[in-house]
Parts: C-alpha cells; sequence; structure tokens
C-alpha cells in the first residue's frame, strides 16, 4: 500500500533498534537490473505503546548491507487510524522518491518484510 509524506522527518537518525518485539525488514534492489542497492538509508517511523508516529523514539534510519538488505527492531506495532501499520521511507537523492505505508496482519504480527525496488531520479536529486 503507497503511504505518504505524513509525519516523514527527512534525515531522521540513524538508530540500532527502536525498541525489541517487532521486527521491519527487506531488500532494497534496483528497478532496471534488481541488483541490490548497498549503502541506501532507510527510515522507519509507528505508533507503539510508547506513543505515536510523531513520537521521536518511534522514528529511525538504518542503511543497507552489501546485498541490500536492511533490518531494524522497534516496540510492537499498535493500531492507528484503526489499522496496525508502519511507514517507510529511502533516503537517497540518486533514486525516485518512494514512501510506503504497509498494514499489518493484526496486532499481533511480530515481524514484516518490506522490500523497495526504485527507479533512478532523472534529475540525481531525487522527486
Amino acid at each position: 500500500m503507497r503511504g505518504g509524506r505524513n509525519n516523514y522527518v527527512a534525515g531522521a537518525p540513524m538508530v540500532e533498534n527502536l525498541g525489541t518485539g517487532f521486527i521491519v525488514s527487506g531488500t532494497v534492489r534496483h528497478a532496471g537490473t534488481c541488483a541490490p542497492i548497498p549503502n541506501v538509508r532507510v527510515q522507519i517511523w509507528t505508533a507503539t505503546e510508547r506513543g505515536g508516529e510523531r513520537e521521536p523514539s518511534n522514528r529511525g534510519s538504518v542503511m543497507t548491507d552489501a546485498e541490500g538488505r536492511y533490518r531494524l527492531e522497534t516496540s510492537p506495532v499498535v493500531p492507528q487510524f484503526g489499522q496496525p501499520h508502519i511507514h517507510i521511507a529511502y533516503e537517497d537523492p540518486g533514486y525516485g522518491t518512494l514512501f510506503l505505508r504497509p498494514v499489518l496482519g493484526s496486532r499481533n504480527d511480530t515481524s514484516i518484510e518490506v522490500d523497495f525496488i526504485l527507479a533512478p531520479s532523472t534529475d540525481g536529486a531525487g522527486s
């Protein structure tokens, strides 16, 4: 499900984790070649028992590894606006901007895998 910039904050800090109990992971790939993209900054924010999506302790960034993979552990996701969901965005000016808002199957889910396929930006500055 496509997301939006709601509550997005450019340059969210790099973090080791945002709590424990829920895993967000995935792979970032190039749209033309499907090659993994290393060193792409991925930002994740969500609502937890600590507060909503605007709560600074519910937001952070991680970098993809050499295989384009990322992983971040967070506190368990709580429903906001009736649905348990997370927000994910990438941060790299070389690709078109992409924001995602995946919805979990239930509040009891303990993980979600979200992959990105990024198209190069035509102006080199994102969109």
